[in-house]
């Protein structure tokens, strides 16, 4: 039976997940969610005996049922392949009593590359099942993890060109490095004088001007997203829980049945919002524990209700988490509102005029499963250091601030179910924060004597993607301000 998608905005807008995929966000600047959560089908006990790639369509198929088997298994197959510099696509490590769910042995060392390596073949597979001819622009915002995997995914790609927008000092050095150094004929990256939240806000404007897409169709041009709003890159998340769970259970963690708890470092709620699906598909999850750091209104959300992003905007050591309005959040609120379209626009049109949205006490008691909390910047350089003091493991910032606020939650609850964390980047695209909070006396260095110097304490190899840009050119130097990001996009294709 087809599994259909409808606009959080929209009651009466129903797409295939083909379309959805194609179109990134609703007609109405809604976000596409699914008329129901599909059943995961498979026995929790033969989750053990199945690698990445059966893990990804078991769950995958589920979700976009407008894809043919031959035509999903192909996505799968050519996005899960030798890119991935581990044959388990995502390790699963033990660190202390936690299990971290290695996310970041991609082509661009980040999380963001487990739905990045597939969204491309999934986009272009879309549009040949819709008799799309228009070139397609995929336009995306970064806080510096999925600018690189989307630009790194769609380079050269026949039929897409893609732009990306970033905050022009908000973001490491490698990550901007990996960024404009990006070679491709059909990629575009600018650097805003603002914050993610500008850039975020800005590519959404530019989704919904109707004038703006009316000129772009004439050209022949047809906007799409590689942001956690489309549900392209959200369902394939989805995948990488269902497969830890597996990986527990083989390993004799768990045994099948049993429940666990998924930590998250959390910044626009995509990937913990794909934890939830996992959990509504039916994988024990117990507790779902969203860690932020110092840009915390994720945790005052789940603390008290009110969402406010009328705040000040911190530039922390976790730059991918710096974010004030998490777009994802959107689809837990139309869930948890029944799927009242109503409720949710009044909510959204809140946020967008005031800066803030109160949800209501049955809605905040179908989020329960959530626990919020977060890190100070002290906190995870701590966290750190000790890692890597008790199991010599280096963690980056990001998944630091995971491990620190795991340790709270299990300070305050009590609870010991084992738990997963998604360990979200790999400590190489950090290297200054990470090194100094192991010992001060690195920052001395530059950023590629730290690269080194991390390869010699940890043994673990360099990766290709911090090799391949220590001598690269810098090909795109475009930057602009936070007001003139259409005017950008206009003369880049020619309007």
């Amino acid at each position: 039976m087809d599994l259909f998608y409808k606009s959080t905005r929209d009651k009466n807008e129903k797409v295939t997940a083909s379309v959805a995929i194609l179109n990134g966000l609703a007609n109405d600047g809604g976000l596409y969610v699914p008329e129901s959560i599909p059943e995961l089908g498979v026995e929790l006990s033969q989750l053990a005996n199945m690698d990445y790639r059966e893990t990804a369509f078991a769950v995958m198929s589920k979700f976009l049922t407008d894809f043919t088997e031959d035509e999903l298994k192909h996505c799968i197959n050519s996005a899960y392949d030798d890119k991935f510099d581990t044959k388990e696509i995502a390790p699963v490590v033990k660190v202390g009593d936690a299990y971290g769910i290695e996310l970041f042995h991609g082509k661009t060392i980040a999380f963001k590359d487990m739905a990045l390596s597939i969204l491309p073949h999934l986009l272009t597979t879309a549009a040949r099942k819709n008799n799309i001819k228009d070139e397609i622009v995929i336009l995306t915002a970064t806080s510096g993890d999925t600018g690189k995997a989307a630009l790194a995914g769609f380079a050269d790609v026949p039929g897409t060109k893609i732009i990306v927008f970033y905050p022009k000092d908000g973001v490491s050095p490698i990550q901007e490095k990996q960024m404009v150094t990006q070679t491709g004929d059909n990629t575009f990256v600018v650097g805003i004088r603002g914050n993610f939240d500008e850039a975020q806000t800005g590519v959404k404007k530019m989704f919904s001007n109707k004038d703006l897409n009316e000129r772009m169709n004439a050209k022949g041009f047809r906007f799409s997203s590689a942001n956690s709003i489309n549900i392209g890159r959200l369902v394939p998340q989805v995948v990488y829980y269902v497969y830890a769970y597996g990986r527990l259970v083989k390993n004799n963690t768990i045994k099948a049945g049993d429940k666990v708890n998924v930590v998250v470092p959390t910044g626009n709620f995509g990937n913990i919002l794909a934890a939830y699906f996992a959990g509504k598909m039916g994988l024990p999850i117990g507790k779902l524990i969203c860690a932020s750091n110092e840009n915390k209104v994720l945790y005052d959300f789940f603390t008290t209700g009110e969402y406010n992003k009328n705040r000040e905007f911190i530039l922390t050591s976790s730059p991918s988490m710096d974010i004030l309005i998490s777009s994802n959040l959107e689809r837990l609120i139309y869930l948890s509102c029944g799927c009242d379209t109503d409720k949710n626009i009044a909510l959204m049109k809140e946020l967008n005029e005031t800066g803030k949205y109160t949800i209501t006490e049955d809605m905040k008691n179908n989020i329960k499963d959530f626990y919020g909390n977060y890190a100070s910047e002290e906190e995870t350089k701590e966290t750190i250091h000790e890692i890597f003091e008790k199991y010599h493991y280096l963690a980056d910032t990001h998944s630091a601030v995971a491990y620190c606020v795991y340790n709270k939650y299990k300070k305050d609850t009590k609870d010991s179910t084992p738990a997963i964390v998604a360990s979200t980047a790999s400590p190489y695209k950090f290297t200054r924060s990470v090194m100094t909070a192991v010992d001060s006396k690195y920052d001395k260095l530059s950023d590629f004597e730290l690269v080194d110097e991390m390869t010699r304490i940890t043994g673990v190899k360099i990766p290709a993607a911090i090799e391949e840009i220590r001598t690269a050119p810098i090909l795109h130097k475009t930057v602009c301000d936070s007001d003139k990001m259409q005017k950008t996009v206009e003369e880049y294709l020619g309007l």
